[in-house]
Formats: C-alpha cells, structure tokens, sequence
C-alpha cells in the first residue's frame, strides 16, 4: 500500500508538502497537480473520514467538461450544481481544455478521492472510462457519446444543425457555410450533417469549400470566417457550429461591414447579450441547464443503487428566429 512518503518522492515534493496539499492549506498549484496527479497513479487514498473510507465513496461528484469558459458549460454546470446541492452533493468542476491525458488525470483523481460519481463531457473520441468503470463509479455522458454502455443526456444535433440552415434557406439565402467544431468530435459531425442534409434538401449543391471544421472557440469563428470571405465566391450566409464560433464570425463579419443581414447568421447555442440584436441572428438555443439537471438526477439515481440498463435521453431544441432578412 502506498505512503504519503511515496507520494512525496514520485511528486519530487517533501511529505509536508503532501499533507498540506490533502489538507487544503496554501501550497502552489502546480505542486498540488504534482501531488494529485501522484497520488492517483500509485492509487494513494488520504484519510479523509472514517466515514468515506467506510463507504468507500464521499458525497462529492466530479463534473468533468472540456471547456470552462464556454457558457454552454457553465449553463450545464448550474443545472448539476443545483441538483447536487439539494441532495447533499458537492461538485468538483474539472475543466479538460479538450485534452485526453488531462481527462484521464481527472478520472484518476476521482478514483483516488473516493468520489460518488462522474458527469462526463467527453474530451474526444479517444477517451477512455475502462479504469473508472473498473473501480466501480457510475459515469453519465453529457453533449457526446463515450461509446460505453453508460447513461447519457444528449442533444438533438443534427436537428440543430438541419433548422439553423433551414431558417436561413427561408430567408432567401442560398450560398451557405458551415463553420464546424473539430472533427473528431461527435457534436461537430452531427450539426454538419444537418447543414448537410437541409441543403440536400433543397436540392441545393454542398460546396465542400463551405463547411469547414475548426475549433469550439472564438478564434476559431474568426480565423474561418476570415478564410470563407477570402473565397473567389464567398459565402452570403454561415452556420456556426456553437455559441464562441458564431461570436468569432460575427465580430470578422462586423469589420468588414457585413453584419446580418447583409450576410445571413445563425448560431447552434445562445449568444451572449452584447454579440448582436436577436432580431438579425438566429439562434438554436440548446437546453444546457436541462441536460445539466437531467445528468445529476440519472447520476444520483445511479449511486442509490439503480441497477436498470443503461439509457439515453436527447433533449429538444428551441428555435428564435431573426426578424430581419436580406
């Protein structure tokens, strides 16, 4: 069995240093990454409580998402919050930055504390949950499949992606792009079959120089937009494929003197207040505080002792469409 004294010596720290890293008093955070992140691989347990080591489980769940700073996270991380608190759990907030060696450190520590449980958005499709589900722990996926036989809340993607390009068909656009997430994540591959399909729909041909895959984040709305309006043919209206792409296009769009409706937008997930007036952007909110409540309910349900096959549920989209077209 692993020592405290062990943990010191692969974490290149002194035991004091361990102890105060467990006891929560003032050490630097890299030090404390160091520890943890030691303690998980020789699967060192501190003495919390006689209570947790009873249990084998303390009242806390981990809330393991890849991007902090999104407010379709935060949003989903209200709703888990919200439930947890109300049955007398504590959420630990793991942010991933979208990295699977981060996650799976994540992962270890949550073993490693004894936590109840996991609320997991998925780094990638490399992720991997065999040494969670190996200690026992419950995990439910949110935003993205995991490809394990474990409870999930999802969205309707594709849906998503189909009605924003829809909206924007309605308007009279017809040279539609696509600024998509990364491609190996399952979300950003669904909405772009939505684009995809509306566009089929209407007999309308898909330019492979329209849907373009990129990153979950502002600068990736701006470095795409930027590449779609330097087309011979550039686009007259584009899908972003969440909320920070559709505030990185808009603010390009903005200084070329393109805002909507000069050129058609509309934005898988809510914008913040100060992007644009809602009358000229439209917008396919996602639920994310529901998949946020609906996640920490089946999670609960799991550590009471729900023993039933594993389900999924996929929540509905909401459509607000601009008012103001070309």
């Amino acid at each position: 069995m692993a020592t405290i004294y062990d943990v010191a010596r692969v974490a290149g720290v002194s035991p004091a240093t361990v102890s105060r890293v467990f006891n929560g008093v003032g050490v630097s955070e890299e030090k404390v990454v160091a520890v943890r992140q030691a303690a998980a691989q020789l699967k060192f347990f501190p003495n919390r409580t006689a209570r947790t080591l009873r249990r084998q489980s303390s009242e806390v769940i981990a809330l393991v998402i890849p991007d902090i700073e999104n407010p379709y996270f935060t949003e989903m991380a209200r709703g888990v919050e919200d439930v947890a608190s109300e049955a007398g759990y504590s959420v630990v907030l793991c942010n991933t930055d979208a990295q699977v060696e981060k996650e799976q450190t994540y992962l270890r520590i949550a073993i490693a504390e004894h936590m109840s449980g996991v609320i997991l958005a998925a780094a990638s499709d490399r992720t991997s949950l065999d040494e969670i589900m190996a200690a026992g722990r419950p995990v439910v996926a949110v935003d993205r499949t995991t490809g394990y036989e474990i409870d999930g809340v999802m969205m309707a993607n594709r849906d998503a992606g189909r009605s924003a390009t829809e909206q924007l068909l309605a308007a009279g656009y017809r040279r539609i792009a696509h600024i998509a997430g990364p491609e190996h994540i399952e979300t950003a591959v669904e909405r772009a079959d939505g684009w995809r399909a509306a566009l089929k729909a209407h007999e309308l041909p898909v330019d492979p120089d329209l849907l373009r895959f990129s990153t979950f984040r502002v600068d990736g709305g701006r470095e795409t937009m930027e590449e779609l309006l330097a087309l011979p043919e550039p686009p007259d209206a584009v899908v972003a494929g969440n909320n920070l792409i559709g505030v990185g296009a808009i603010q390009v769009l903005t200084e070329h003197g393109l805002t909507p409706p000069a050129v058609g937008v509309a934005v898988v997930g809510s914008l913040p207040f100060t992007t644009l007036s809602p009358s000229v952007v439209t917008v396919v909110r996602l639920p994310a505080r529901h998949m946020g409540v609906t996640a920490a309910r089946m999670l609960l349900d799991r550590i009471g002792g729900d023993d039933q096959p594993a389900r999924t549920v996929v929540l509905r989209n909401e459509i607000q469409a601009a008012t103001v077209t070309r």
